[in-house]
């Protein structure tokens, strides 16, 4: 009797299993046809479309920078909570990376609230000990929509790039996944894996990102055009040949429980051969997603500048091949202007970027649509090098 149940229970597991099996078969099937059903290039004239309605050509100014010449401020991610907006932003202080909060009424004044993510000790054990660099994850993707974070699980989500080692990006960098089931727009330490999802040394490690992995963006597909509900944008370096640091380019990863990541294709999805493709954030405007991101040290231009590429199908992408959407132009932002976050709120484009001038300071900065005046944020005097 006891061999008989437990061949009934195995064949019910069994059963479980196949089932399950079938199930995840056919949702990707039925994924790839939705997809293949999709055009694979977005035409010119609705790239320019869509040029005309995120373009910022008023800067606003400084909106964050840092009272220390020895901190740099960096990498902003935006969302609202309630009445109030959210930027979660970075802050290099030589020793590596965390990631922070500040808060505002107008997206224009920004008050800065403390730490979420902070250095940790340099144990064996903590993997991230020097470089926790944070972006959030499953915003509302809607273009002049909520700017939400959506929970999981009862959670909300962010993604970051951690390390051990100290320094400007230093050594073996890795993407690992945070979460909390608290108040995101309050300040409190978020709960982080202790291992990275994905990695440089992993064994299905790509050409393109057998290097250093950098930033990342985390979008919730529900449409599962991948054939899987959460899905990863991030940029990494590789070189196929010798590991050595080459062009950085922007590729896809894919999960369905925001733990588990396995890379989606064996190529980037934009590449330009050559400088830095980086910092995707997206947004859907109405059924084709944008995806805005910056480029540096490409061949024929300078400096470091936002651009955008879009997609109706998240796997193949157009370029936009016009005019810059931010560029280097004032003083606060004469070395580099890049790392998009971009929001529409009450018919207003604000589009926040990392400003750097050439006394290589960094600080937070917002171009619009209209003009909404001038910030009175600056850097504060760079320190005079001897001669």
């Amino acid at each position: 009797m006891k061999r008989t149940i437990k061949l009934f229970t195995l064949l019910l597991a069994m059963g479980a299993f196949l089932s399950a099996s079938a199930q995840g078969k056919k949702t990707k099937a039925t994924a790839a046809k939705k997809a293949a059903a999709l055009p694979a290039t977005v035409s010119d004239k609705t790239m320019q479309g869509i040029y005309n309605e995120i373009k910022t050509p008023y800067k606003y100014g400084l909106v964050i920078a840092t009272d220390d010449n020895s901190k740099k401020t960096d990498c902003p991610s935006v969302f609202r909570k309630g009445n109030e907006w959210f930027m979660t932003y970075l802050i290099f202080t030589g020793r590596g990376y965390e990631t922070w909060l500040a808060q505002s009424k107008d997206l224009l004044h920004w008050e800065t609230k403390g730490r979420i993510m902070s250095f940790s000790d340099s144990t064996a054990a903590n993997w991230d000990a020097n470089q926790k660099a944070g972006y959030i994850a499953l915003q509302d993707p809607a273009w002049g929509g909520s700017y939400a974070l959506q929970q999981y699980q009862g959670k909300y989500w962010m993604s970051y790039f951690g390390g051990h080692d100290k320094g400007y990006e230093k050594g073996l960098l890795s993407i690992g996944i945070a979460s909390t089931s608290k108040d995101p727009s309050t300040v409190h330490e978020w709960d982080r894996t202790d291992h990275p999802v994905l990695m440089a040394t992993d064994e299905n490690v790509s050409w393109w990102d057998n290097h250093t992995l950098y930033k990342e963006t985390i979008i919730w597909d529900k449409a599962k055009h991948t054939g899987h509900q959460f899905v990863m944008y991030y940029n990494a370096n590789g070189d196929s040949l010798n590991k050595k640091r080459g062009a950085e380019r922007i590729g896809m990863a894919t999960s369905d429980d925001m733990l588990h990541w396995t890379r989606f294709g064996k190529n980037p999805v934009l590449n330009h051969h050559t400088g830095i493709t980086g910092d995707p954030y997206l947004q859907k405007i109405g059924n084709l997603w944008v995806m805005f991101y910056f480029g540096a040290f490409w061949k024929d231009t300078k400096g470091a500048f936002n651009r955008f590429a879009c997609s109706y199908d998240l796997v193949n992408w157009t370029e936009w091949k016009g005019d810059n959407l931010i560029e280097s132009s004032e003083p606060y932002d004469d070395q580099f202007a890049h790392k998009s976050f971009v929001v529409k709120y009450k018919g207003v484009v604000y589009h926040f970027y990392c400003a750097v001038n050439k006394a290589d300071q960094r600080g937070i900065a917002v171009a619009t649509s209209k003009d909404m005046g001038k910030s009175e944020v600056n850097f504060i005097a760079p320190p005079v090098k001897k001669k």
